[in-house]
Parts: C-alpha cells; structure tokens; sequence
C-alpha cells in the first residue's frame, strides 16, 4: 500500500501498483520492511524539564519538587532555559516517533520557537501558578503573559494552546474560577494535575473539605475540555464523573512508578468509558520522553494491576498514544490516525531486524516488541524532520548536533549544585 501526500495532508491511500499510475511524484520513499503509523502523540510533558533529566532520582513527589527542582526552578528559568530544554526534549521526541506533545511550562513563547524551529507540533499550556517564578509574579500574572503568548504564535498551523493550572494544591478557587471563563471565552482547553498522590487528596481534605475531584466538580471545572494528567487516586464515583463530564484522562505509567505515586486504574477508567491518552511527563521524573516504552508499560501494568491478561490490548494502548491522546486535544479531526484529508503526522518503524522477527501482528509488535530505535523516519505535516538509516545517528531536518551538545554543556553545571 502506498499513502499519497500533498502539501502536507494525506491525499490518498492505495495499492502501490495503482498510485504509480494515478500520481506523479516528486519523491517517493519506498520502505518494504516497514510499518507506517500515526505520529505518537505525548499527552502530559514538561518538555523543558529535560534539562533536569536525573538531577534528583528516587525521591517522593514532594521531596522532590520542593528540595530540588523549585529550587532550582527559581534561579536558574528563563526564556533561554526553556528554548534550550524544549529543543532538546522535540529531538528526543522525533527521534522517538513523536510528533506532536502536550506541555506545561513556563515562558510559553520560548517553547513555541523551539517547537517551530525542531518542526514538532505542539499543544502549549498556559501555566498558571499563586506563587511568584521567574515568569510571572501571581495567578493574574501568569495568565496575561499566557494569554500575550498565545497571540503571538495564533497563525502558525503547528501550534496550539490550553490553559494549564498546575494543580489543585497550587491552585486557588478564584484563579481556576478565572481559567474557566477564559476557556469557555476563547474555545481552549484546560490542562491539569489531579489526584497524582495521595498527599495532595489529604491535603485537599484538610484545606477544603472535600477530594480534589469533588473541588473540581464544585467549580464546573470538569468537561470535555480538561485533561487531567495521572489520575491514580480514584474512587469509582470519581471515574463515573470523569466519563460523565466526558474528561480525558493522561496516564503517565513510568513517572508514577517512579516517584511512587502508584498505579492508575486505567482497566477500571476504560471500563467506565473514559478517554485516556498516554503521556511520558517530564524527563525529570520518567527519565525519558518514550512513547514506545509508555505504551508497552502502560499494557502491562493494566494486566499486572487488573490480573485479567485482556486487558489494555496492544490495540488499545496504541489507540492511547494515537487517537485517544488527539481527541483529548481537540486534534483528532487533523492527527492520530492515517486518513485522507488528515496532517501527514507519520512514522516509520523497522520491523526488519532479527529482535523483530518474526511478525504476526504488526500493532501487537509495535506495542511489545518495537522501541523507538526501531523509527527510521519522522514526517510532521508531511515534512520529513528526521531520518536515519541501518546503523547512523540520524538527521534531523533543522536542528544540529553541535547545537544539542552544546545545550548540555551550558546548562549541566549550572544545574549540578541542585542535586
């Protein structure tokens, strides 16, 4: 089979034999050993935290953030920290089969270029914060200069944007009050945190009477338009609300296992009819922006958890990291799937080495067996940016080595008293 494209969308999709005779290419690109498939979609990330890749391993959420990476965050953010991350992290990202991510971060503006220039589409969320950063000094603050950001990038196809509060413990009722009027106001969605441990349902108790979901709820916040990202500590009424409200769901696997925080009940969320996508979060707590690795955990830990060995199919988890994740992005008319009229956001993946072999099921291999070595190619909105031959590094279309190699080196030092 071949897929035809022109100017950037998926034109057709037909037999070889026929699109040799219907078309007239000006490059064809032929793969025999190959599988071509929807750009992975990374639902929850803080692309510029690669910076902080291992800066404090094996530490409690909490402990975490406030002994290493606030801290660390308050002196060393800037428009130059998060260009640099964020470009990092979109090579990472496209050399992983990445063609689109969902973040959360600060200085908006900065990712945005680094998207643009690394040519990775991206959903870019309007951090908003009560505490003061070295972007914006309060809840007002944040959303202005979110907001100023926003219209700066409005025309450009690649990029997108959602209010994103960080969570209910940073978040006051009046702030997410606000979010919510300028999400309805200006058709955006909302990207948060929720019940990631059970620390902050505690705290909720203690500070508002009430589970963070139930706060949530209370303040019409839940909606077709949020994501929440992990969603570990759930009781079943608090799913039935999720679907209800027709929410959608990022499950991060990795980090929760990683910082502890636990398992989500994903079978449990599936079973209630809820949409979940599938998210890496930060490379500071996975340590790595795997969409490959993120799926075969994600199948995996659903049958272990669940004990029922059906659960979370390779089909299921692909449709997590595909078309789940761009439905949660309001995106699923563009990306997430191969059909004509839709971006060419595509991968290729080489299932013709002997650690592939043999093949049965392609989406069973691709879930199980493949791993982001395995993408040979990377095409956004049918632009190819990036592409590697049997046993090379890999090119990318705009961004150099030199480039990378030096990011590390400007930042690791900086970065290594906050350890």
């Amino acid at each position: 089979m071949s897929v035809a494209i022109h100017d950037g969308h998926i034109l057709d999709i037909l037999p070889s034999e026929v699109a040799k005779t219907k078309y007239s290419a000006k490059q064809a690109i032929q793969l025999d050993e190959h599988v071509l498939m929807p750009g992975l979609i990374n639902l929850h990330t803080h692309a510029a935290m690669t910076l902080m890749r291992g800066l404090a391993d094996d530490l409690a959420l909490m402990a975490w953030l406030q002994s290493h990476i606030w801290p660390a965050e308050k002196e060393l953010v800037s428009e130059r920290f998060v260009h640099d991350g964020t470009l990092l992290a979109a090579a990472e990202m496209l050399k992983g089969g990445t063609t689109c991510f969902n973040d959360m971060y600060f200085f908006p503006q900065a990712a945005a270029e680094a998207a643009l220039k690394a040519g990775i589409r991206a959903n870019l969320g309007l951090v908003v914060l009560e505490f003061p950063s070295p972007y914006a000094n309060d809840a007002d603050d944040y959303l202005k200069k979110g907001l100023d950001a926003r219209d700066q990038w409005r025309g450009q196809a690649l990029i997108s944007s959602s209010l994103a509060p960080h969570a209910p413990y940073t978040i006051e009722d009046r702030t997410f009050e606000k979010v919510i009027t300028y999400a309805e106001q200006l058709g955006l969605g909302i990207h948060t945190h929720l019940h990631e441990t059970q620390a902050e349902i505690e705290q909720s108790l203690a500070q508002h009477g009430r589970r963070p979901m139930q706060r949530f709820y209370d303040l019409g916040l839940l909606g077709p338009n949020l994501v929440a990202a992990h969603c570990v500590h759930l009781q079943e009424d608090e799913m039935a609300m999720l679907a209800q409200h027709g929410c959608h769901v990022a499950h991060c696997p990795a980090s929760n296992l990683k910082l502890a925080s636990g398992i989500a009940p994903v079978v449990q969320l599936d079973r209630h009819g809820v949409n979940i996508g599938i998210g890496t979060d930060g490379a500071a707590s996975n340590n790595r922006l795997d969409m490959f690795a993120e799926m075969r955990l994600a199948a995996l830990l659903a049958k272990g958890a669940s004990g029922d060995a059906s659960a979370i199919s390779a089909q299921a988890a692909l449709k997590m990291a595909t078309i789940n994740a761009a439905k949660a992005l309001g995106l699923d008319e563009k990306i997430g799937s191969i059909e004509i009229g839709k971006a060419a956001d595509l991968i290729a993946v080489r299932i013709g080495s002997p650690e592939t072999m043999p093949c049965f099921d392609p989406v069973s291999h691709l879930v199980y067996v493949s791993g982001r070595e395995h993408v040979t190619h990377t095409w956004v909105s049918g632009d190819l940016r990036y592409q590697k031959s049997d046993g090379s590094e890999g090119v990318y279309a705009d961004i150099e080595p030199a480039e990378l190699k030096s990011i590390h080196a400007v930042w690791q030092p900086k970065l290594s008293a906050y350890k």
